[in-house]
């Protein structure tokens, strides 16, 4: 009798942000309250638009791992910090048990299609801080994908891979994607990465619409596409948010159920601080109370 080879199980995990006022916090940890109900693998915790919550995001990051006792993923950038700024935080998010980043070069104050602003003694490329956390060690170093090309790489895809190979080359282990909305984009992306001997394990991103406006805004940002079918249907559900947070429900468990079949090793979820949505998908797809 052949012993079956078991197979790693698709993580899940979810995406926060750090608030900016007192408010938002409140609003941050009653999320974070419902969330552990679920059965997350990990929490990645980000930084805001050109390094604007850095201090916030440590602190929060801290916060997060003490309270609940799961796994932390801290975004790291190389926005407006120098490499020995770098190099404290690196060594301060170990002290406090947190030892996996998400190696990114970061958006400009402008956003992501802004011109980038050299911070003297700081780096230009995500790939230079993956260097320095695999200098510190004691870090597992992640970075981040974009299966609808990065905005700054104007199209160019064969670029994005060898960019992300190149993370991989100099250590990352795991990478997690911007948001897509059709599953092509993902399997386009890995067949490459395949192509070219890789073994990077990408997790793919997901964003649960639930704001008309809010999805513009990040798509704009982020240069992600969204297909004319789901632009017209939010259109036509204009101010109704009962109606567009179901449709996000919808898309996103769509989205999942057809990664799974591609065997994803993890499903993430940019969850804007807002976790009723996020219970549904996870119920969805069975996901939640995992063993």
């Amino acid at each position: 009798m052949v012993t079956p080879v078991e197979t790693p199980r698709t993580t899940f995990s979810v995406e926060l942000f750090p608030p900016k006022d007192a408010e938002g916090e409140a609003r941050l940890w009653s999320a974070v309250e419902s969330l552990r109900t679920l059965a997350l693998d990990f929490v990645s915790v980000t930084y805001g638009a050109g390094g604007s919550t850095r201090d916030r995001t440590i602190r929060i990051a801290e916060e997060f791992t003490t309270k609940t006792g799961l796994s932390t993923v801290a975004h790291l950038t190389c926005v407006g910090s120098t490499k020995d700024e770098l190099t404290e935080i690196l060594r301060h998010y170990k002290s406090a048990g947190i030892t996996r980043i998400l190696a990114l070069r970061g958006d400009p104050v402008g956003g992501p299609r802004a011109p980038w602003v050299t911070t003297p003694g700081g780096f230009d490329h995500a790939d230079q801080l993956v260097d320095l956390a695999m200098s510190e060690g004691g870090i597992e170093v992640g970075v981040a994908a974009f299966p609808d090309g990065h905005p700054a790489s104007n199209g160019d895809f064969a670029r994005d891979i060898d960019t992300l190979i190149r993370k991989e080359e100099r250590g990352a282990t795991f990478a997690t994607t911007q948001f897509f909305f059709e599953s092509s984009s993902y399997e386009r992306m890995i067949d490459a990465l395949a192509a070219r001997g890789s073994t990077l394990p990408v997790i793919a991103g997901i964003l649960p619409i639930t704001n008309g406006k809010g999805l513009t805004r990040m798509a704009e940002l982020s240069g992600t596409p969204i297909p004319e079918e789901i632009r017209l249907r939010v259109s036509e559900l204009g101010e109704d948010a009962a109606g567009i947070r179901s449709y996000g429900i919808e898309l996103a468990t769509e989205l999942a159920e057809k990664l799974l079949a591609l065997k994803v090793p993890g499903l993430h979820f940019y969850t804007m601080n807002n976790a009723s949505s996020m219970t549904e998908i996870a119920k969805n797809l069975g996901l939640h109370n995992r063993g």
